[in-house]
């Protein structure tokens, strides 16, 4: 008998993901249908699969969603997050199973008791960060307590970045992922962490000034700055006697503080629109945020603003950018200033059709057993092979296929709504992943408690 999976939304984080499905799908009799608001960006070798139907979907055309819902086995929605709930609602009534690679709502959540109720998986946070991290870190700190271990420390950090041999810009960034989620980073409320046994609040203008330093071997130093909520999955880890959980994002050393000129312009606001956006020159917008002179250039009064000499490495960064060139053009109609902004970082940040991407992410474990302290440092690096077979497509796309070829299986079979923090689920995910050359290394290092390389502690 032959299984259907629904995959909506076709866009950059999909590549491996629909692949993998295909690949899979002669021996595991899967069909799969691929709906998207714009399927001619579908690839060929997709498309024309025999195991492939791709239709194009509006989301928002009830009877259209809710037919090809109805006629499915299983759901993969890989749709903005905040569409979730609609594909969602219609598993419930039609008793579908679904996996995403978005963040728990709250609306997602309140459906848990239903989708019990008729025995459906819903898993979520099924991708890299949220979703690898996850798996990653609870299979070692299942380890650490089935030994009789007592959790003392964890840190969590991930970054989406340019392969090092394409690292070839001033902020060593370039876009793997959707752009928007980068430009506005870190706002909506403040960075909430313990360390030591202390809470930590950073509001959103100091985020980028509060680093710490991490090193991977083989591929040099990194900063970090915290994510929004790290206590969060406190409970969900079992970490509440924890003295320090902390989770953030990695960037190259430098990146944070160059950022940081953006946040105290203003550049990165979404709250409001410019009236006259379309049409103006990169130079211009820049001036709209400085203060007006009849006699001084926008490079003065930038340098000026924000206190920087010219020999400072962040001027050659906003330099690199074209920031105060009057011939480049924004095209967006009454755009905020964090479209404004992006525009310009697309400009200059795509990744090109033969560069490549890199995934890092960092571990660490702090924990006691019997009577003495160790701790545990991990960490994964995933290159990616080219623009569209990014390494963030396959750390994203590879465990939520994986995940839905398992419930179908019935490998994984424990209903209700939830992140990949069973055994029941990280387990067959994980071991999976390592063919595909996503796996972590291991090291035990001496007990050093909170990393003492972090900066403005």
């Amino acid at each position: 008998m032959v299984r259907t999976i629904l995959v909506l939304g076709a866009g950059k984080s999909t590549a491996y993901l629909l692949d993998y499905i295909l690949e899979k799908s002669n021996k595991e009799k899967l069909y799969l249908t691929i709906g998207d608001l714009n399927p001619q960006h579908i690839p060929e070798h997709i498309a024309s699969h025999p195991n492939c139907n791709v239709i194009e979907l509006d989301i928002f055309n009830d009877e259209q969603r809710k037919n090809v819902i109805a006629s499915t086995s299983l759901v993969i929605s890989m749709l903005p997050p905040r569409l979730h709930i609609k594909i969602a609602e219609d598993c419930i009534t039609f008793k579908k199973h679904l996996v995403t690679a978005s963040y728990v709502s709250k609306e997602i959540a309140a459906l848990d008791s239903d989708a019990k109720k008729n025995g459906l998986v819903f898993i979520n946070e099924a991708g890299l960060d949220p979703g690898i991290d996850h798996m990653s870190a609870m299979e070692i700190i299942d380890r650490i307590t089935n030994k009789g271990g007592k959790m003392l420390l964890f840190e969590s950090f991930t970054g989406g970045l340019v392969a090092p041999e394409n690292d070839s810009n001033l902020w060593n960034y370039k876009f793997t992922w959707n752009p928007r989620n980068v430009v506005v980073a870190g706002q909506g409320g403040a960075a909430k962490f313990i360390q030591e046994g202390t809470y930590k609040y950073i509001p959103y203008q100091k985020l980028f000034r509060r680093t710490e330093l991490v090193n991977i071997d083989g591929y040099g130093a990194f900063e970090v700055y915290p994510n929004r909520d790290s206590l969060k999955y406190r409970n969900a880890y079992g970490l509440q006697d924890a003295l320090t959980l902390y989770r953030g994002t990695m960037r190259r050393v430098g990146f944070s503080k160059a950022w940081q000129m953006f946040v105290l312009l203003g550049l990165t606001d979404d709250s409001y629109t410019v009236e006259n956006s379309e049409g103006m020159s990169y130079r211009e917008f820049i001036n709209l945020f400085l203060p007006y002179s009849p006699t001084d250039s926008v490079e003065l009064k930038l340098r000026h603003y924000l206190k920087i000499d010219q020999d400072d490495i962040r001027w050659g960064k906003l330099l690199e950018l074209n920031l105060f060139d009057d011939t480049k053009k924004i095209p967006i109609k009454n755009a905020t200033p964090a479209q404004m902004l992006q525009y310009i970082l697309e400009d200059n940040w795509t990744l090109q059709k033969d560069e490549k991407d890199m995934i890092v992410m960092y571990h660490k474990f702090g924990y006691e057993i019997n009577g003495k302290k160790k701790q545990i440092d991990a960490n994964m690096v995933v290159l990616g092979e080219n623009q569209s077979h990014t390494a963030m497509a396959k750390t994203v796309g590879l465990p939520v296929a994986i995940a839905a070829l398992h419930i179908l299986n019935g490998n994984i079979m424990t209903p209700g709504v939830q992140i990949p923090i069973k055994k029941e689920v990280y387990g067959p995910i994980l071991s999976e992943l390592k063919s595909y050359g996503i796996k972590f290394r291991e090291y035990e290092v001496p007990y050093l408690g909170y990393n003492p390389d972090s900066i403005g502690n």
